[in-house]
């Protein structure tokens, strides 16, 4: 890539997902600037690459956004919704691209650039989290700004952060479904190499990864591959989440998501993806045996 390489904001750098991507975008030579809410604190955590630019701000703040995307052409999103968050809470993916996308009308912005998800699409039940990711979707389309939505499966990532408590990789409920899962790093350089593309065309990718895994099947790959210490993995009845719900955000959110991810059928969409920006290598057990 030249010298004259998009100029691209990240907003969700520092997360699980948002790191590897931002990592990639580096050394794939854009000019990475990182909207954190703390840039020394940022700067001091390392977990950006040093040749990343920090700049302060949050996506509820119109005016820092604005000021952030100034001089810059492409925005990338990644906003995750806390576990502990109610459906009264501040949406942050809906309310949150309304503001971005308010922001990068008035600065300038040549497209902007958004990880949404596979599961979203479920409809096994109503759940205002995917409310809100179809929400945030259609404001993005609906803005006239060129954009590029990502639709990933699994992450892989999920199960040593997530779903691993000390020795143990806790699930919930019964797998019907599988997944093809998908390493963060993989996905951060599709990433890369779609922003890289000529043209202003607004485009979608589904992302997937090699393999295809109910997430028992994941959890028993991390755990036979994973070399750091011996780890089991178990399951509770999704009922008991379901039930704990009612009084509990926390609760309801485990329930919610795992029930999607246990029966939400997911066939092989990527076939465009893989063409355009490069199959993903990884596999759970690869990923496992090289986790740190």
């Amino acid at each position: 890539m030249s010298s004259a390489s998009p100029r691209i904001v990240v907003i969700g750098s520092t997360g699980m997902l948002g790191a590897p991507v931002t990592q990639e975008l580096v050394a794939a030579n854009f000019a990475v600037t990182a909207l954190v809410r703390d840039p020394e604190a940022t700067r001091a955590s390392k977990r950006l690459p040093a040749g990343v630019a920090l700049v302060a701000g949050d996506v509820n703040d119109v005016k820092a956004l604005t000021a952030a995307f100034r001089g810059h052409d492409i925005v990338y999103v990644s906003l995750a919704v806390p576990i502990t968050a109610s459906a009264s809470a501040w949406r942050v993916e809906s309310e949150g691209m309304k503001n971005i996308v308010a922001a990068a009308r008035e600065a300038g912005i040549k497209r902007i650039a958004y990880l949404s998800s596979l599961l979203h699409r479920y409809d096994g039940f109503r759940w205002w989290v995917f409310d809100m990711k179809r929400e945030a979707l259609s404001i993005l389309k609906e803005s006239g700004i060129p954009s590029t939505v990502f639709f990933p499966s699994n992450f892989i990532e999920s199960i040593p952060y997530r779903s691993r408590q000390g020795s143990r990789i806790n699930l919930a409920g019964s797998p019907r479904e599988k997944a093809y899962w998908i390493s963060a790093r993989d996905y951060g350089k599709q990433v890369a190499r779609a922003l890289a593309l000529p043209g202003d065309a607004s485009r979608e990718y589904v992302v997937q990864g090699p393999e295809p895994l109910t997430i028992k099947e994941a959890a028993e790959q991390f755990a036979k591959h994973y070399t750091k210490e011996k780890l089991a993995v178990g399951a509770a009845p999704l009922g008991i989440f379901k039930v704990l719900g009612l009084f509990s955000p926390t609760f309801n959110y485990v329930w919610h998501i795992s029930d999607a991810i246990n029966n939400a059928p997911e066939p092989f969409q990527a076939e465009t993806t893989w063409r355009e920006l490069g199959k993903p290598e990884t596999t759970v057990a690869t990923f496992a045996a090289s986790f740190q």
